[in-house]
């Protein structure tokens, strides 16, 4: 589906931060080779460009795609710094890029094991770099070193995502079972308060079939024990009935129509939700559209659910008024709902509002 405009910057995935992809400046440290070298031809040069790009496409796929990381990129970025570095001793940076990509996608264990073996493929390049001693070590001494720092690093912040991760599925089984459970609480209150209930009309029904002058008592008594059962049926299941979104779409169309702004919905065909996360994102929607029907004087308004970059999304844009708005209870409440699930809300009011609600992959199907 396609994103509305507004949303583009508030929905951009993580994987995409500034700050994640900053360090592949280091990249650059192929050129000093040609730089500083009089000797330097136009060969020296293309040399590092390949270098730059194979690189930095190698530690690319490795970032975006984890699960092929191993034969997409750490094997490759160490296979592709033997293959060069003979040609651009600044090749070995490479081995620093593959030891964070493997630090990202291996056991700690393997990880250290695989920080011995670049260690020592960086060692067996020494005396093939093409540079005089004692400018060859300065070659070597900086990945040497950066290999195990900031691959120490980046094996610390991989037990933690995945720390992380496990204690979000863990919630979200917790939930699922409590929810089961507070269904089958209800489901056999109900069934023993109607039970009760139609026993009692039953009764009475039965004494006015064999005692006609009572039927004006005992029909007032029937009227007052429906009406109670009704009452407590309605209690019981208020906190039973599980939002839905279709439900929601409809009741947001309908609510929207009667202020004349026209309702666009996309939605990824076959995306199913599982239930606690579903009937979350309903009254997130509902929370949503209801700051729309009463603030935004829009004209057009966008929904949209997608699956992008392990993610569930619920976009809700308006071309209204935006502006900057303290939260309120309704808006308060949706963000500690959502961040039980490990999601997160974003809210852009730049040109009309837009408010996104994202859900871990894992956790919401």
């Amino acid at each position: 589906m396609t994103t509305p405009p507004a949303a583009k910057t508030a929905t951009r995935s993580s994987s995409w931060r500034f700050s994640r992809w900053v360090h592949l400046v280091y990249l650059l440290i192929p050129l000093f080779q040609p730089v500083f070298d009089p000797s330097a031809g136009a060969a020296d040069w293309v040399i590092a460009g390949i270098i730059m790009a194979g690189g930095g496409a190698l530690t690319v796929i490795g970032g975006l795609r984890p699960e092929i990381a191993r034969w997409g990129s750490w094997v490759p970025l160490a296979v592709f710094m033997v293959c060069t570095v003979w040609l651009n001793s600044g090749a070995s940076v490479l081995i620093v890029y593959a030891a964070v990509i493997a630090a990202r996608t291996e056991s700690r264990r393997v990880a250290f094991r695989l920080f011995v073996a670049f260690t020592l493929l960086l060692f067996v390049t020494i005396p093939v770099m093409p540079v005089e001693w004692p400018w060859r070590l300065w070659s070597v001494l900086p990945s040497l070193l950066f290999t195990w720092v900031i691959g120490l690093a980046a094996v610390e912040e991989a037990e933690r995502e995945r720390t992380a991760t496990e204690l979000r599925l863990r919630n979200a089984r917790i939930e699922h079972l409590a929810t089961v459970t507070e269904r089958e609480r209800i489901a056999r209150d109900l069934h023993d308060l109607l039970g009760h209930s139609l026993t009692a009309v039953v009764m009475r029904a039965q004494l006015i079939a064999a005692d006609p002058a009572r039927a004006v008592e005992e029909a007032g008594e029937i009227e007052k024990t429906a009406r109670d059962a009704l009452a407590e049926v309605r209690t019981a299941l208020t906190g039973w009935r599980q939002a839905s979104l279709d439900r929601e779409l409809e009741s947001a169309k309908a609510a929207l129509d009667s202020l004349g702004v026209e309702l666009v919905v996309r939605r990824d065909p076959g995306l199913v939700l599982v239930g606690s996360t579903e009937h979350e994102l309903a009254l997130a929607l509902r929370e949503a559209v209801t700051n729309v029907v009463r603030h935004a004087k829009a004209r057009t308004c966008h929904i949209g659910i997608h699956r992008e970059h392990g993610e569930v999304r619920l976009v809700i844009a308006d071309d209204g008024v935006g502006g900057k708005f303290r939260e309120g209870t309704g808006l308060t409440g949706m963000r500690e709902r959502v961040t039980a699930l490990g999601g997160r809300i974003e809210r852009m009011t730049a040109a009309g509002t837009t408010v996104t609600i994202a859900v871990p992959l894992e956790v919401a199907m």
